[in-house]
């Protein structure tokens, strides 16, 4: 049986746009909430840390929910640790305003990084 080297699950989100850096809510519709997709859980097996098993999944995670029928206007990742928070933002991602471990990357950030 094929070991688990990691794993991330994605679901429906939203974010209110207060929580978003004024430049930009200018962007975006006026909604009370706005649709998101969370990635939730990424993981990597500690045998297999430091082997860029967590960019991959993050790079997968991220093309998936480009390509998800559902409408979002970003991905939203929850950092359990500095760590963590250090990975998602070495990857372009920004905090929200009022919680510092709850990161986001746009849809239009997401689309230019899968373009080329």
């Amino acid at each position: 049986m094929p070991a688990v080297i990691g794993y991330y699950t994605l679901s429906n989100a939203s974010v209110r746009p207060a929580e978003l850096p004024p430049a930009t809510v200018k962007r975006l519709p006026r909604y009370p909430t706005l649709p998101a997709t969370l990635v939730g859980r990424l993981a990597v097996d500690a045998r297999h840390r430091n082997q860029r098993y967590g960019r991959l999944l993050l790079l997968d995670a991220l093309r998936r929910s480009l390509g998800n029928e559902i409408a979002s206007m970003a991905v939203l990742v929850d950092a359990k640790d500095e760590a963590a928070r250090r990975f998602y933002l070495h990857h372009d991602f920004t905090p929200l305003q009022d919680q510092p471990n709850r990161l986001f990357l746009p849809m239009a950030s997401i689309a230019a990084l899968f373009s080329s």
